[in-house]
């Protein structure tokens, strides 16, 4: 488990992300970039356009297993994955991400959800 990166070979865009399992996600973003199904629309148009060989999956930095059966980890991840954030900034012409929202318009777009 750990951050990752799928960075763009041609124009050097890059996609940060975080998994549970490092190896079932780049085979399901794979499946998914192949069959045309990913989430992130200008990464799965850019692959479409420069092909597999163009993009290299990449782990950023791995969390290991602790001796506590019950720890969990998404708190690790999440903060783990927002540090990489900040320090590449993959939004626009240097990425893939949308930056985070805050957890103010969270909290405005459920209320907004809430009156509908």
């Amino acid at each position: 488990m750990g951050v990752f990166l799928i960075r763009n070979l041609v124009n050097q865009k890059v996609f940060v992300g975080s998994s549970m399992n490092l190896d079932a996600m780049f085979n399901r973003i794979r499946f998914q970039l192949y069959g045309g199904a990913h989430p992130n629309k200008p990464l799965e148009a850019d692959w479409k356009q420069y092909g597999t060989g163009k993009f290299e999956f990449e782990v950023l930095e791995e969390l290991f297993h602790r001796d506590d059966p019950n720890y969990n980890y998404s708190d690790d991840l999440e903060t783990l994955e927002d540090l990489w954030l900040e320090k590449l900034e993959p939004y626009g012409d240097k990425g893939y991400n949308e930056p985070k929202k805050s957890r103010e318009e969270r909290l405005r777009m459920i209320s907004a959800n809430r009156k509908l």
